[in-house]
């Protein structure tokens, strides 16, 4: 039942008054450098924001042995986080309300060359209405909203009428498992909300990933006598081109897709990494390459994993030099299926009421063609998965920036949402 305008006034009010609090929270969060296994102090933090709101805490390890042998585990690699992962658990007196689930991230992508940065990557600088900083958008934002949208309720002498469990994972730039530990640990609920960097709309598909690493073997010799040897760099790029046919070929099948049939490119290979060789003067011996590709929702990342291989050894068996030398073919993180959230869902009207309320604009939604935490929960605990977040500009790359403006709304949307879907009752003095 929607909420009285009195109430949804005083909730968008205590968001405002927290506001300013939310954005040190955020820009906290920024200073620490939280890349790929160096998550431990941030958890440590998260950890101790939330047990200070006197939530029941969990913090726990990945279970590697339950996680490969779920269909949607992806693989463990030298470079897996080892971090924890964290959950603040609210329980009401009285259960009369949905439960829900509020996740967020902590782990960011490399910042790469800092030069190329306007502000120091770490350093959450606020120019007008853009906060700056690696991982601000993506999602430490939303992250802090999570516990802010909670903070404004309590604000008002309110808390949730149902059971909310806050979480905080890893490895959602690389694998998924973080997410998916969180469902194999047992936690469950009505439905999740994440709140990463979507522009406002609620995304009604997402692609799955999957990422591999070609190593290709050459024969070194002197570059005088080049002819008699064997370039594993050139090789490797005739590899990069074949698989640049099967990105056009997957793009093909896009017609008849909803969701995916009107994007020019929905199906992105990228190659994201590439070394190799030992000396400018000698032909090089070995390359690697590190590549991502994504594929469509419905597919079976195991099936798409075993297209690509054949397709790398079919095209090797074609090539003069790698038909004696086959490359190798590695899976080494995201090995996910996509997901889409059918309309219709109670969650998703609640939702577009309590964006409308805070916006004054009916909720948009659309397709995404990266990898969402979202879809352990669609997938393999059939719950409405909304993922929904603030504007933000250059996610993955310098100068990445949330607005503020936008924050604001989407945690006044937040916190209707949950005040709404959970219920409401008086904290107890």
């Amino acid at each position: 039942m929607p909420l009285e305008k009195n109430l949804r006034d005083r909730i968008i009010a205590s968001v405002e008054q927290g506001f300013v609090d939310q954005v040190g929270y955020t820009q906290d969060l920024i200073r620490l450098r939280s890349v790929r296994g160096d998550e431990h102090v941030i958890q440590d933090r998260v950890f101790r924001e939330l047990r200070s709101r006197g939530y029941a805490m969990e913090r726990y390890d990945m279970d590697q042995e339950a996680i490969e042998r779920h269909p949607g585990g992806s693989p463990f690699s030298e470079e897996h986080s080892r971090a924890p992962i964290v959950v603040g658990i609210h329980r009401p007196r009285a259960e009369s309300g949905r439960s829900l689930i509020l996740q967020a991230h902590v782990d960011v992508v490399p910042e790469g060359p800092s030069g190329l940065w306007t502000h120091p990557p770490y350093d959450p600088v606020v120019e007008g209405d853009w906060l700056y900083g690696r991982g601000g958008a993506d999602m430490k934002a939303g992250h802090a909203a999570n516990l802010y949208a909670l903070d404004a309720l309590r604000r008002i002498g309110y808390q949730p009428a149902a059971t909310i469990y806050v979480q905080s994972v890893v490895e959602e730039e690389s694998t998924g498992n973080g997410a998916l530990m969180t469902h194999l640990r047992g936690y469950k609920a009505d439905a999740v909300l994440i709140p990463e960097p979507e522009d406002e709309k609620l995304v009604r598909a997402n692609v799955g990933v999957v990422w591999f690493q070609v190593e290709v073997r050459g024969l070194p010799v002197h570059v005088r006598e080049m002819g008699t040897g064997a370039n594993a760099i050139d090789a490797a790029y005739r590899v990069v081109g074949e698989l640049r046919n099967l990105e056009a070929e997957w793009n093909e099948k896009k017609k008849g897709r909803a969701h995916f049939e009107d994007e020019d490119h929905p199906i992105n290979l990228n190659i994201g990494k590439i070394e190799g060789g030992d000396w400018a003067s000698s032909v090089p011996a070995w390359c690697r390459i590190d590549c991502r590709i994504s594929i469509y929702p419905g597919w079976n990342a195991e099936d798409a994993s075993r297209e690509i291989q054949e397709r790398i050894l079919k095209f090797a068996r074609s090539d003069k030099f790698l038909s004696n030398i086959p490359p190798t073919v590695t899976f080494n993180g995201f090995h996910t299926e996509g997901y889409v959230l059918e309309p219709g869902s109670e969650a998703e009207t609640v939702l577009a009421d309590a964006h409308l309320s805070a916006t004054g604009k009916s909720l948009e939604s659309f397709m995404t063609a990266g990898y969402l935490d979202t879809r352990v929960y669609a997938l393999y605990d059939k719950i409405p998965a909304l993922c929904y977040g603030p504007y933000s500009e250059n996610i993955h790359g310098f100068d990445e920036r949330v607005s503020l403006s936008s924050l604001k709304r989407v945690t006044s949307t937040m916190a209707l949402f949950i005040a709404d879907w959970c219920g409401l009752e008086p904290i107890a003095k």
